[in-house]
């Protein structure tokens, strides 16, 4: 097991050296720059900018160097905890993200607890009780969970959550709450808020889960140890809790390298929609604008936590499921 943590983790360092120097890239392949696009939205209203001052920002930013220098810059920076200064923001890339990542953290592990919750009793009812009308009935709502936007079904919460609730559209807070500090009265403005994202981000993953489960455990039942376990007298419960549900659940065990960087990232065209102060907006306006540091950066801490959830997943499934080796090949 140590030789296989020590492997993994030697693959690991230069997947994100790979990861980050693609990433720097991708972000330079536009033309321009943030002080390009700055100066294109400034004309478009008419504005003028100084030339000596554009020439000073691009020199205090390290834009006038090569990019090879500005992207070693960058890494070195991140290795020492120096994630750069966000163009767009004002202030260091840090700062920006810590203000968003809190409620970006509460709705995405809320989502995720959701999920399990609903998906795990109903795909092994489904499994359980093959071709039943509860499992066709089930089966369709997955199907339609599966085939409705995300952003058409937040609209119709929004203005069931409105009309029925008197909650207000958009946000995960009253207006009122909205740069108060924490206070009870906040978290419960909070909680009126969150089951709308929760329910429209944990629907599509809910189904997909369901689906998964549902068909594992249909394998894993019509197996040969099962069918010996049941005609040896064992209680149905217990042939199902024993192995063949253990076995099927490693789709469960398989997403956390998703769902590591989702709990940060969040979904990005839900939280538009619902005007969340998630950093998955963020990023979005980060790219568009061309501040490299800040969708850098972030875009880097997405593949650490995605590079991290893999391995421990795969750590995970090596202990749960004694048919997965640690090591290449079958031992003899």
């Amino acid at each position: 097991m140590l030789g296989f943590f020590v492997r993994r983790i030697m693959v690991m360092i230069p997947t994100l050296l790979a990861i980050s120097a693609i990433t720097f890239v991708i972000i330079q392949l536009p033309p321009g720059d943030y002080l390009t696009t700055l100066v294109t939205e400034l004309e478009s209203r008419g504005e003028a900018i100084d030339q000596s001052r554009l020439q000073f920002l691009r020199e205090t930013y390290g834009l006038d160097k090569p990019m090879i220098e500005q992207y070693f810059v960058w890494l070195g920076g991140m290795l020492t905890g120096d994630y750069g200064y966000s163009f767009e923001y004002n202030r260091p890339v840090a700062d920006v993200v810590g203000d968003r990542m809190l409620l970006t953290i509460v709705v995405s592990f809320a989502t995720i607890i959701f999920i399990w919750v609903v998906s795990f009793p109903i795909g092994i009812y489904s499994a359980t009780h093959q071709y039943s009308l509860g499992d066709y009935g089930l089966t369709f709502l997955g199907f339609l969970g599966l085939a409705t936007p995300n952003f058409l079904l937040a609209l119709v919460l929004l203005y069931f959550a409105n009309v029925m609730f008197g909650t207000s559209i958009g946000g995960l807070m009253d207006p009122v709450y909205m740069d108060a500090p924490w206070s009870w009265g906040k978290m419960v403005s909070v909680l009126e808020h969150l089951w709308i994202p929760v329910i429209v981000i944990g629907t599509s993953g809910t189904a997909g889960m369901i689906r998964r489960l549902r068909a594992n455990l249909l394998d894993e039942l019509h197996k040969q140890y099962v069918v010996t376990a049941r005609a040896k007298g064992l209680s149905p419960a217990r042939v199902l809790w024993k192995y063949p549900l253990r076995m099927a659940i490693n789709p469960f065990i398989s997403d956390i390298g998703n769902l590591l960087p989702q709990i940060v990232s969040g979904a990005a065209v839900v939280s538009i929609v619902l005007s969340l102060p998630t950093t998955g907006p963020m990023l979005l306006d980060a790219l568009r604008s061309q501040d490299m540091y800040l969708a850098g950066s972030f875009l880097m801490f997405l593949a650490l936590l995605t590079v991290v959830g893999v391995f421990l997943s795969d750590v995970a499934l090596a202990m749960l499921d004694p048919r997965i080796r640690l090591e290449g090949g079958a031992n003899r």
